[in-house]
């Protein structure tokens, strides 16, 4: 075989691994992207195969407000009670994180409370937070959604559904929720990426779960 039909083959093998390389090395990157506020989050639970249950409760006004009226965008759901004292510590995270949604397009924050009345829901409200409610609060005194559709028995326990209905994630316990990461993370949902990782009591799995293991090594 002649020296110039060598040598350009030899080109095109070199310009062949070069595109593969640049692919894989972009394609890491947005798996990276994709997967990094869930890894430094580490729910409880993550998934992409539960359809979350719908409901249909009253807030705090008694207006009927379901959960698939927010099909189409990004739900975080957060179970809460005045008897909860985290529950109550994170609440003004909560409504710092709600005002940051509200200049995003297709994201929500919508607590529930287990309360017996609105009235008591208020008055909690009013005495951690003051005046301004920039989230909505529907009200589940007989826990007839919070326990028997979603299982939960301590507060607070925050899911993060979808567009299209299914739960991503859940996080058990208080948290700061007015932070970069959980912007990302609602962000992820709303334009998802491959990101190929699940939680189960919070150990990752998953082809990708190595990424996890990096941002929080043991």
């Amino acid at each position: 075989m002649k020296p110039a039909v060598l040598a350009q083959l030899g080109f095109i093998v070199l310009a062949a691994f070069a595109v593969y390389a640049f692919v894989a090395t972009a394609r890491d990157g947005e798996g990276r992207r994709a997967c990094t506020p869930l890894c430094t989050m580490r729910p409880n639970y993550a998934g992409n195969n539960r359809l979350a249950p719908d409901f249909e409760l009253a807030n705090l006004e008694g207006k009927k407000v379901r959960l698939s009226d927010y099909r189409g965008e990004v739900v975080i759901l957060n179970f809460w009670t005045k008897t909860c004292r985290p529950c109550l510590e994170e609440l003004p995270s909560l409504g710092d994180l709600a005002k940051v949604l509200k200049r995003q397009k297709g994201m929500h924050l919508v607590t529930i409370c287990t309360d017996e009345t609105a009235a008591d829901a208020k008055e909690t409200l009013k005495s951690v937070m003051g005046a301004d409610v920039p989230f909505e609060v529907l009200m589940d005194p007989d826990s007839k959604v919070v326990s028997d559709k979603y299982g939960t028995t301590l507060y607070p326990e925050t899911w993060f559904i979808d567009p299209q209905g299914v739960i991503r994630a859940r996080i058990d316990g208080q948290r700061d929720w007015a932070t970069a990461l959980t912007i990302d993370l609602a962000k992820s949902l709303a334009n998802p990426l491959a990101c190929d990782i699940s939680f189960t009591k919070g150990v990752a799995s998953g082809s990708q779960s190595a990424f996890c293991d990096e941002l929080n090594p043991s």
